[in-house]
């Protein structure tokens, strides 16, 4: 497969077109089926535009595939895989475009985790809870500081562009062969975060509690001593088993398990953990 890009290179104000629909609209294509698929697009659109030239197969065949995936991430700091995604096509264009998704499924999950835990949960807790004692005691300063850190937070964002587009093109350039190797072990650490996920955020107790011969039989409590969270990650198991079932969406598996949860919960046979 041939290249076919047009040899254009990025521009300063072609980041600052980036950095200016990352902020205000990353995540208004978000969807159940691939989440911020078509955001992520959106925002590379006129920079593929000119890197393959407007109108072309090579375009079409690039948003394809920018489309294909599933894609979610942290909003703090999706800009990192942008970059090197735009340095890999600038220089490889088509060739280059099974890297790009490597990468993108390589690391949307490590930085989401990171991202959205540092920026989404623990700054917000600490600056908002600092600006909200003051703002109760009268201190008009809280609502500064609540905006001084949004501004440095989104400063951040944008800058985070730059950085990674300078390192995509050393791992095109010098360090391609290590490309392979850090996409793995973020996978790995992707594969570690999904299981931290599911132990901490799907709560799923079975209420089963038979009495066999006089004797009370507490299921969950079995089940425990087998595995603890046993249950919820059985149930991120069917619905991933569910998931690879032809003509099956995500929407679909959504509905199965709000329909199995109402079941379960009228009977009396399940509740939240």
């Amino acid at each position: 497969m041939s290249s076919k890009t047009t040899g254009y290179k990025l521009t300063k104000a072609d980041f600052q077109q980036i950095n200016r629909r990352n902020l205000a609209g990353f995540q208004a294509g978000w969807n159940y089926e691939r989440m911020q698929h078509s955001g992520y697009l959106w925002i590379i659109l006129p920079q593929l535009r000119k890197i393959y030239g407007d109108g072309t197969e090579a375009l079409k065949t690039a948003c394809r595939t920018q489309c294909s995936p599933f894609f979610n991430t942290s909003n703090f700091l999706n800009t990192i895989i942008t970059g090197i995604d735009l340095a890999i096509e600038e220089t490889d264009g088509l060739d280059g475009m099974e890297t790009v998704a490597s990468l993108k499924t390589g690391l949307m999950g490590p930085l989401a985790s990171i991202g959205d835990s540092i920026f989404g949960s623990l700054l917000p807790t600490i600056f908002g809870a600092l600006a909200a004692n003051m703002a109760m005691q009268g201190n008009p300063l809280g609502i500064f500081i609540w905006i001084a850190v949004n501004i440095v937070v989104d400063w951040f964002r944008c800058k985070q562009t730059y950085i990674a587009y300078d390192q995509g093109m050393k791992l095109v350039t010098t360090m391609s062969d290590r490309l392979n190797s850090i996409t793995d072990a973020a996978t790995v650490m992707g594969v570690f975060m999904v299981g931290a996920l599911i132990s901490t955020n799907v709560g799923v107790v079975l209420n089963i509690v038979p009495d066999i011969g006089g004797v009370t039989v507490d299921v969950q409590d079995i089940l425990n001593t087998i595995c603890p969270k046993l249950v919820p990650a059985a149930l991120v198991g069917f619905v991933y088993w569910l998931l690879g079932k032809k003509g099956m969406t995500s929407t679909k598996a959504i509905l199965i398990i709000l329909v199995i949860g109402i079941v379960l919960g009228g009977l009396g046979l399940a509740v939240k953990g």
